[in-house]
């Protein structure tokens, strides 16, 4: 029994001395493997020496960045910036954006145009265009039906200009496709506003229905939930007993609204929808006449329009209250019409400010009229979202009040008085280059508002691609409710700088 386990230990000994004399042999030959061509290791070897330089372990590539990045040498005493140096910030980067705003756009949005029939198209423009001569017809507060319809007539012009041959189109921002599956967008050409102005209240509702089954039963709604759809609406009174069941769509709006009078909570949002201007009622006043009326411009503050209004424009007739009998102030009573537009024109011509108050939505087509006559618009109007405002700077062309302030005695005036010569100047040469963005045209031009639509949707895009792929897989029943409405306050604050 002695003798077996002494064999065993033998052997065990013999065991051992091989196996690492194996070891010590595998260690030898990959020590030296660079030196030797063996086919059966090339690639590995090859794959390791390539990935030498990635860290996959957190604690390996800290090591790694800790040793070949230097500390900063300042220390870490904080500096708070001063206003002069968020201000000269701010001035930088207005001229990058308006440097990268006339670069030429080298990615159109692909819209997709509906072809639908004609009864929410053709026919409406018919209806518009075979009783523009009656002047009798008239809205509640005494202004011309047909001339409100004009200033809400942006459906008309982005649909022209989408539907135009390609030959006579000049916008670089957006391309028409014609097969849904190449499509951004897609756009709903229907006109709701003259519907709402010109059809009996029965009638345009049914059409208004017809309209919604229309366009939803289209696959490219149904694919989406609308997400990828523009809807013009723009006169906030217009397509309202149906739009509830769109609201998932782009709406294109004068304003937001965000008393809750003209549309309801959940509705429109900036992440969603579009603010577009008014259609101006009054002749551009360019460059050229700007260096002619300067001199005429003797009235301070200027004010045409309906003195009393409902919601929040009731400023309007505490605003009058505070500055009738001002020096240098005009206020007159006024609607619309040829003799209100050239009343208007001239004394936006001869003033130096235009008094921009909250109408019975935030918004008024009195502050487009304003910035193509080279008049100075002071806006009093606390809930007003603005066109284009992500693209433009309204800074540079208008003033901003709020109503509190406004309407302290003497307040607005001597805030006005302290503007100075040379920054009133600056301003009125910045409305004249401002002008051509509120401008609509056919053919529409570059930088033309129909323009600047497009370049405000791009920034779209991707969100609503995300809302819509988002929406096509979330499982029945869970928590989909998901929304980019952000309703902070609009408080507004004097600007002079």
């Amino acid at each position: 029994m002695a003798g077996r386990n002494n064999i065993l230990r033998s052997k065990s000994r013999i065991l051992f001395y091989l196996s690492s004399l194996l070891c010590f042999f595998f260690f030898f030959l990959f020590s030296y493997s660079s030196h030797l061509t063996i086919p059966s290791f090339s690639f590995s070897l090859s794959h390791s020496q390539f990935n030498s330089n990635i860290h996959t372990s957190f604690v390996t590539s800290l090591e790694h960045f800790l040793s070949t990045h230097k500390s900063n040498a300042h220390d870490d005493t904080f500096i708070a910036s001063s206003d002069a140096d968020v201000t000269n910030l701010d001035i930088a980067l207005y001229n990058s954006e308006i440097n990268r705003l006339y670069a030429e756009d080298n990615y159109p949005i692909r819209v997709y145009v509906y072809n639908m029939p004609n009864k929410f198209t053709y026919d409406l423009l018919w209806l518009f265009s075979n009783t523009y001569k009656e002047t009798s017809n008239l809205t509640s507060n005494g202004s011309p039906v047909h001339r409100l319809i004009e200033q809400h007539s942006i459906d008309y012009w982005l649909w022209a200009d989408l539907i135009a041959p390609e030959s006579e189109r000049v916008l670089k921002s957006v391309v028409r496709v014609h097969r849904m599956e190449d499509a951004d967008l897609f756009y709903i050409p229907f006109f709701t506003t003259i519907s709402f102005f010109l059809m009996e209240k029965q009638q345009c509702k049914a059409l208004y229905r017809e309209a919604l089954k229309w366009v939803t039963d289209q696959p490219a709604w149904k694919r989406s939930g609308g997400r990828d759809h523009i809807l013009p609406v723009h006169h906030p009174w217009s397509f309202k007993s149906v739009r509830r069941y769109m609201k998932n769509a782009i709406w294109l709006l004068p304003d937001m609204d965000s008393t809750g009078n003209w549309y309801k909570p959940g509705q429109v949002f900036l992440e969603k929808d579009l603010i577009l201007p008014y259609v101006a009622n009054l002749d551009l006043c360019d460059a050229r006449c700007l260096s002619e009326t300067n001199p005429k411009r003797k009235t301070l503050l200027f004010f045409r329009g309906r003195l009393k209004r409902n919601a929040g424009g009731k400023i309007r007739s505490k605003l009058v209250a505070e500055l009738s009998g001002a020096d240098g102030v005009m206020i007159e009573e006024g609607t619309a019409g040829e003799g209100g537009k050239a009343a208007a024109q001239s004394g936006m011509r001869n003033s130096l400010f235009c008094l921009n108050p909250a109408g019975d939505t935030p918004s008024s087509a009195r502050l487009f009229d304003a910035i193509v006559s080279g008049c100075i618009p002071v806006i009093v109007s606390d809930e007003l979202e603005l066109p284009f405002e992500g693209i433009l700077d309204y800074r540079k062309i208008a003033l901003f009040a709020s109503s509190t302030d406004a309407l302290k005695p003497g307040w607005l005036l001597k805030f006005l008085k302290g503007i100075s010569p040379a920054r009133v100047h600056e301003m009125q040469q910045n409305l004249a280059k401002y002008s051509r963005h509120f401008i609509y045209s056919s053919p529409a031009q570059p930088l033309g508002p129909e323009d600047l639509v497009w370049k405000m949707m791009a920034g779209k895009l991707v969100n609503i691609k995300l809302h819509t792929r988002r929406s096509q897989r979330v499982v029945e029943g869970s928590r989909n409710r998901c929304t980019c409405e952000c309703r902070p306050s609009n408080s507004t604050s004097p600007t002079i700088s």
